[in-house]
């Protein structure tokens, strides 16, 4: 009798592992696409996945629902370990009605979400959905309510992970916008509130479902996903990536790995880096990617707000987050993307415990009606208060220019930058040297006989006394003008003074950000 029952189990575990059957798999694959099982299967370290409510069912009666057999509710769930630490995870099941989601399939994931907390351990989504299932109504909707709820609540708690594997439409994209990291796989991803034929009945607009809401779309000009994966091998290899540079949870450090790069090695190149004439450009990566450990940079959305470089690296084996002007791409101005996508990261990196390093080399913010108009002010005072707000360690670079507001925008000393340190070539001032001559000398350039020699004569003098790091240093909103060659040395020393940091903000119930 027992081996019969055993028999049983196994044969309905076999049913319920097929999902919708070998021919939507088939397909599924055809797509270049895996299973929601074989997704967590690749995601966890082998045999280390356990699943959960693999037999829960849903109650719906209405439209025949009770008469179909929807092989786990459409969504797997449970949890594992991802380099031998534990995460917990869903995967929407697609072969199964579409992925879409009704009531007990958003129990599901509530479960594994209420769970990964109960413990403090991150959580990872990996969205393949059609959005709600319309026979359950408004079971279906309060379902997503569910997710929606805990998404925020749970914010700044663990680590929240979205994957966008598959179409994602309606309600099913704004439980990964509210997420802290979202991945797109390239050319088998969409995700949009209005798919392509909606839009053409309600507006005559004719629009492919990848213009619309593709990974590049999300990447590059909407700015909503963080990061763009070429299959989902890519993706999941991508988000294994990302875990290992943030802790579990809101009350640990960062994960500390060996360090095989020397901290005390030399830049040569950096001494000689700088252009002399100070409107050409350089590529700060050229800056970054030699003063991390062993040039490993997971750049946070590359192809959005190009003129501002986001990401995560490690410094003598500690996590970090990088932020830094980017003078190939408009000068290295500040707009209102750049605003958006800095604060959006500053404030995820001081959720979870990460360090803040800057590289300053920013001439201003972006000019002009248009972002005037668009709220530049308001993006702007973004980055301020999230600058303001973070009291994890916070280490700050000058490379060169450093000019008026958008100096202190980012993590000046002013804004409670722990260690400043510019190289001889930075240049901190309200604005830029001509401009500043313009304003403070021009009666006496008006009143010379020679205005051109004598514009030229005063220039000259001003750069020599105010384009420079010294007058800042002399006030102590510099802590340091060093060589550039010890630049890594240097900053590591002030991430390991700074690992004892605490800080102390008056209590409030949140602060009212400029959104």
């Amino acid at each position: 009798m027992a081996v019969d029952k055993i028999d049983l189990l196994r044969r309905k575990k076999e049913k319920l592992a097929l999902g919708g059957g070998e021919e939507r798999i088939k397909k599924q694959h055809t797509q270049g696409k895996l299973t929601a099982l074989e997704r967590l299967r690749y995601l966890f370290d082998e045999n280390t996945f356990v699943e959960l409510d693999a037999f829960i069912k849903n109650r719906c009666t209405d439209f025949g629902m009770d008469k179909l057999d929807i092989e786990g509710e459409s969504v797997v769930t449970g949890y594992g370990r991802v380099d031998g630490r534990l995460v917990y995870a869903f995967s929407q099941d697609f072969t199964v009605t579409g992925g879409a989601l009704g009531e007990m399939h958003a129990r599901k994931v509530v479960k594994v979400m209420d769970a990964a907390v109960k413990v403090g351990a991150p959580i990872v989504g990996l969205n393949d959905s059609g959005g709600a299932r319309i026979q359950e109504a408004v079971d279906a909707l309060s379902g997503y309510g569910d997710l929606f709820y805990r998404n925020a609540i749970y914010s700044g708690v663990v680590p929240q992970i979205s994957a966008i594997m598959g179409p994602c439409a309606g309600g099913a994209v704004y439980s990964p916008a509210l997420t802290d990291f979202i991945f797109m796989v390239d050319q088998t991803s969409q995700m949009f509130i209005t798919g392509p034929q909606v839009i053409k009945t309600v507006t005559g607009e004719l629009i492919s479902a990848e213009d619309l809401g593709g990974a590049m779309t999300h990447n590059k000009i909407s700015g909503n996903v963080h990061f763009i994966s070429d299959s989902d091998q890519d993706c999941i290899d991508q988000i294994r990536r990302l875990i290992s540079f943030l802790p579990s949870n809101n009350l640990e450090k960062t994960p500390r790995l060996p360090n095989s790069d020397d901290p005390n090695r030399h830049i040569e190149q950096f001494d000689t880096l700088i252009p002399d004439n100070p409107n050409k450009p350089y590529d700060i990566h050229e800056v970054i990617l030699p003063i991390i450990d062993n040039g490993d940079f997971m750049e946070y959305q590359p192809y959005f707000a190009t003129n501002l470089i986001t990401g995560l690296a490690r410094i003598n084996g500690q996590a970090i987050g990088i932020v830094a002007n980017q003078p190939t791409m408009m000068a290295g101005c500040l707009d209102i993307n750049a605003g958006d996508k800095a604060a959006r990261f500053i404030r995820t990196c001081d959720s979870f415990n990460i360090p803040l390093l800057t590289f300053v080399d920013v001439p201003g913010f972006l000019p002009g009606s248009a972002q005037e108009y668009g709220g530049i002010i308001r993006h702007g005072a973004k980055i301020l208060y999230a600058y303001s707000e973070a009291n994890v360690p916070k280490v700050t670079l000058i490379t060169r220019k450093a000019y008026g507001g958008a100096y202190v925008a980012m993590c000046s000393k002013s804004l409670g930058a722990d260690m400043v340190f510019a190289w001889p070539t930075a240049e901190i001032a309200v604005m830029g040297s001509e401009g500043a001559v313009n304003i403070i000398f021009k009666n006496d350039i008006s009143k010379a006989d020679n205005k051109e020699e004598t514009k030229k004569r005063i220039l000259e003098e001003y750069k020599a006394e105010f384009a420079t790091p010294y007058k800042a240093a002399e006030r102590g909103f510099v802590d340091d003008v060093i060589e550039p060659k010890t630049t890594r040395q240097r900053i590591i020393d002030a991430f390991s003074m700074l690992e004892g940091k605490r800080e102390k903000r008056p209590a409030k119930k949140h602060g009212n950000m400029p959104l």
